[in-house]
């Protein structure tokens, strides 16, 4: 059970039902956790403009579908785990390769540096070696592309911290924490 509100058409204000009806007009829905977010307007809209900066970045989407299942699998969030497999489905990622994402690799070398670094961004609490920044170099990142993925990890610690705390309630089909042995 959700112990922050959602925010949906029955107890929103005018500000609120505007937000929500623009991502229900994107989305054809409004998942759980904008429907969190949504209890202030000015947090829903910084989330809503940071995820639409970085969704129009260099990092392609299955690369940061890849990261989000890595991360919400690292930080236990149940919600983002969830949610990110559809998201990774529709986005064209297989069920093998979200798996590897979960288990911080991939079966493509260039993205499984990145989920592997941006794992390390999270571990680390930013606080990453020369070795990991050349490493990610290496394999084809440019300096854009490493702020991009520190930018995905803010983003997703953000909902994933939320997910939980929340205990938002999963609207997606739901997947467990556990991983496949």
């Amino acid at each position: 059970m959700t112990r922050i509100k959602t925010i949906d058409s029955r107890n929103a204000n005018a500000e609120q039902t505007e937000l929500l009806n623009a991502i229900e007009s994107q989305l054809g829905m409004v998942p759980n956790f904008l429907k969190v977010f949504a209890n202030s307007p000015v947090a829903l809209r910084a989330f809503l403009g940071l995820h639409g900066i970085a969704g129009a970045g260099t990092l392609d989407a299955l690369t940061r579908e890849r990261i989000a299942l890595a991360l919400a699998q690292q930080n236990g969030c149940e919600y983002c785990v969830s949610a990110h497999t559809a998201i990774g489905r529709k986005t064209g990622l297989s069920a093998e390769e979200m798996a590897a994402a979960r288990a911080g690799t991939s079966a493509d070398p260039q993205a499984a540096l990145a989920v592997q670094f941006a794992r390390s961004l999270m571990d680390k609490k930013g606080d990453i070696g020369a070795l990991e920044l050349a490493q990610v170099r290496s394999a084809g990142y440019s300096d854009a592309d490493i702020v991009e993925i520190i930018t995905h990890v803010g983003m997703n610690f953000l909902t994933n911290v939320l997910g939980k705390a929340s205990q938002v309630d999963i609207d997606f089909p739901k997947v467990s924490l556990k991983l496949a042995a």
